[in-house]
């Protein structure tokens, strides 16, 4: 009778999930287009005018997220003068993943280059955030053709002490993984998707809206739930492998940190990254959080400026 009343209960939190999933999708509809890549589509929004005087700007999101994260308000302000693309990541957000597993840094950021190619977007400025900061690093190692310039906010980079947390592992586990995926975390994450985005911002104040602007809960659907999490697990292994080549990075780079950030050390990360990349500056922000784009979006945007203006320079002096 116990195994009937399991049976039934994973029945009816399968159903009241698909009806979740139904219900997130409603609310909050794609933004833009999808693009087919290797593995899958990434859907790109496209914003600002088509200024082809000046370079276009490349934003993608960290963990737990989707381009969302990037719009409001860093990408909208940037959009008012210059050509912007959010990316939702290969399997968040919008984007489709055909294999969950295949999560590395490389891959992701083979298939944003494949996207920027059916964009004709041959060059640009590539802004990201957090877990994102592998990917970064990522496309200027093996795309130096196509990055312009490098703005890596509160990055990834560097392997750290400890794990991922075990629910991350959990999830990623054979046959029990998705079937929690496809029962529990979508009501059980319901209730924990503000506390974490507060968290996440810790000392400064989330916004209010933060959560719905965002589109945030898109992450609680399964698969996007369970690519996160292959994400999260694999992480800690491609940035020790990709680390001892960031002293071939040639891009100019900014790296903008808090010091208060309890999510991304800046000391694992931002320093060590700055010491070993050539040209890179490092921008450590007192009493500041992990969400740099939204604590001290100016700051970024003159940043992002000024490198666009580095780069438009340098390519006049090249074609004198």
């Amino acid at each position: 009778m116990i195994a009937i009343g399991a049976v039934a209960m994973l029945a009816a939190l399968a159903l009241l999930t698909q009806a979740g999933v139904l219900w997130l999708q409603g609310k909050f509809p794609p933004q833009g287009e999808r693009i087919a890549v290797s593995g899958g589509k990434l859907h790109v929004v496209d914003l600002g005018p088509r200024n082809l005087a000046t370079l276009p700007i490349v934003m993608i999101h960290g963990a737990s997220s989707n381009l969302g994260a990037m719009r409001v308000p860093l990408g909208d302000a940037l959009a008012l003068r210059h050509r912007v693309l959010l990316i939702d990541r290969p399997g968040h957000g919008w984007s489709s993943r055909e294999d969950l597993a295949n999560s590395s840094p490389a891959m992701q950021a083979e298939a944003i280059g494949e996207a920027l190619d059916a964009l004709g977007v041959s060059r640009a400025i590539v802004v990201v955030h957090s877990m994102a900061g592998a990917l970064g690093a990522r496309l200027a190692l093996d795309q130096p053709q196509r990055v312009a310039g490098l703005v890596m906010l509160a990055p990834v980079t560097h392997p750290w002490r400890g794990g991922v947390g075990t629910y991350n592992r959990v999830m990623t586990t054979p046959v029990l993984g998705p079937l929690l995926a496809h029962t529990i975390t979508l009501p059980l994450g319901s209730l924990l998707t503000e506390p974490g985005a507060r968290s996440a911002f810790t000392p400064q104040t989330m916004p209010e809206d933060y959560v719905d602007a965002s589109a945030t809960p898109l992450l609680l659907r399964p698969r996007a739930f369970l690519a996160n999490s292959w994400d999260l697990t694999t992480l800690k292994e491609a940035v020790a492998e990709q680390a001892p080549r960031y002293p071939q990075i040639t891009a100019p780079t900014v790296l903008i940190h808090g010091d208060a950030d309890e999510i991304v050390s800046v000391d694992i990360h931002s320093r060590a990254f700055a010491a070993a990349v050539p040209q890179a500056k490092l921008i450590v922000l007192p009493d500041v959080g992990h969400m740099v784009q939204n604590t001290a979006p100016d700051l970024v945007q003159r940043e992002v400026e000024a490198l666009i203006a580095t780069a438009v320079t340098k390519s006049h002096a090249a074609m004198h």
